[in-house]
């Protein structure tokens, strides 16, 4: 990590030389190279986290309204399935392109762009669909649309986030954000529900028209200056996409990282999607169980992602990395053996409270060691392991549960989190990682900034 008055890390040989030009109507830049931080980044810093949390909720209303909307209408899997293929592929292929994006372009403008293109496609949907059309196919069109929208989004919100917030403050202000999507999670369900008894389905998706709007006049309130690459011969689009790849290709811990985070992920799909299964199938089919399972991992991620700007800064990155993911795989084996719904409650909630302990600092790790010109490109990929990882567990974890029970699948998962982890630590990348870590000092054990060159790329 670096602080605002020093240039991040040095590039290799595909990038060009880095400027910080100021958007039209944005704060004045500063050096090349720099990403300074300016002296009211918490007024930004409120605004940024209140219109991300006015547009995640109008969002997750729409997400459940949908798919409750879908279930109810037709009972058939097949439709849901489509409707999880619509909600996540587009997101994963457009990533890619959107990390390149942000790191051409104003990151505030495309997060800006991608929530209005949202919010249109959505208004649109809406007026089909409150004028008595209910074409399936209107609705997955939408969904990738919103799908589409997220994969430009999330790579420029992730890679914005370090030019609004000090680099001692990054892990408090994820963590935060974590917190808030907990929040989210766990209002957004019941509102969601009272919402679709009594209004018709294509009224439910104004109320994400509204909030999208209100989280882009709150961003644009914003100052975000423009990151661009100056050199007498720029990149083409491709070359830009290429670079990014052989950046995460031919550094040592962002590889690491990555791949950790799809492995955990992919295996953190089978407590994610199975445990509402697991209780109708063992412990009852009231809706109270299902609702306090919900509760118990959200309170879980809430009380974590809120308190770990205190507790996450006594430990090191990689350390809470480690130790969270051991905490996967010990929780999700705990669920599978739970004997009473009260104790598969307690286990809920503590896989809960690992989640930000474990997104949280990988999070901060790429903001913090990765240059802020490639940070997009980066975050791209992190998109793309987002969205394919738990809906390729499920894919994989979903067929076995009906033929194995939901206990002996967790049980099964959590055993192979501990055999990835323990591969994952002890391959000779995995021991770099860590040599690298320690070497940084505290910078990826304490928020504080590492030498530019202990964690430089480097060839595999």
């Amino acid at each position: 990590m670096h602080e605002p008055d020093r240039p991040p890390p040095g590039v290799t040989s595909d990038a060009t030389e880095v400027v910080v030009v100021p958007a039209t109507t944005d704060a004045a830049a500063p050096a090349a190279g720099d990403v300074a931080v300016p002296r009211d980044w918490v007024r930004n810093v409120v605004l940024f986290l209140g219109g991300q949390t006015v547009s995640l909720f109008g969002s997750m209303l729409v997400q459940y309204a949908v798919m409750w909307y879908l279930t109810l209408t037709t009972k058939e899997g097949t439709v849901l399935a489509l409707a999880t293929i619509f909600g996540f592929v587009p997101q994963a292929v457009i990533s890619i392109f959107g990390g390149v994006w942000a790191d051409r372009h104003n990151r505030k403008y495309l997060a800006m762009g991608a929530d209005t293109a949202i919010a249109i496609a959505t208004f649109g949907l809406a007026l089909v669909m409150i004028s008595g059309t209910t074409n399936l196919w209107l609705i997955y069109a939408v969904m990738a649309v919103r799908s589409a929208g997220a994969g430009i989004q999330t790579p420029a919100v992730s890679a914005l986030i370090p030019q609004i917030v000090p680099a001692n403050q990054l892990l408090r202000i994820n963590g935060l954000n974590q917190s808030i999507q907990a929040g989210m999670m766990l209002l957004a369900p019941a509102l969601a529900a009272l919402l679709y008894a009594n209004l018709e389905i294509g009224s439910i998706l104004f109320i994400d028209v509204v909030t999208a709007l209100i989280g882009v006049g709150l961003l644009a309130l914003i100052p975000v200056p423009t990151l661009r690459r100056v050199a007498e011969d720029r990149p083409a689009y491709f070359a830009d996409l290429a670079g990014g790849v052989r950046y995460i290709s031919g550094h040592r811990l962002v590889r690491w990282l990555l791949g950790l985070f799809f492995v955990v992920m992919v295996l953190a799909g089978a407590p994610g999607f199975l445990t509402p299964l697991m209780v109708a199938r063992s412990f009852g089919e009231e809706m109270w169980k299902l609702t306090a399972l919900e509760i118990s991992f959200s309170v879980g991620m809430m009380i974590a992602g809120a308190t770990i700007g205190w507790w996450g800064q006594k430990t090191g990155r990689i350390r809470l990395l480690a130790l969270s993911s051991v905490a996967f795989g010990l929780f999700t084996v705990g669920l599978g053996a739970s004997p009473t719904l009260w104790v598969f409650l307690t286990f809920m909630f503590l896989f809960g409270l690992a989640v930000p302990a474990f997104s949280t600092p990988s999070m901060t790790i790429f903001q913090e060691i990765v240059p802020p010109e490639r940070q997009g490109r980066v975050f791209g990929f992190v998109g793309i392991v987002s969205a394919v990882a738990m809906p390729l567990g499920m894919g994989v974890f979903g067929p076995i549960a009906d033929v194995w029970s939901v206990q002996v699948v967790l049980i099964l998962a959590g055993g192979l989190t501990f055999l990835a982890l323990a591969i994952a630590f002890l391959v000779p990348t995995g021991r770099w990682a860590l040599a690298q870590a320690r070497e940084a000092g505290s910078a990826l054990g304490r928020g504080t900034a590492p030498d530019a060159g202990s964690l430089a790329p480097e060839a595999a």
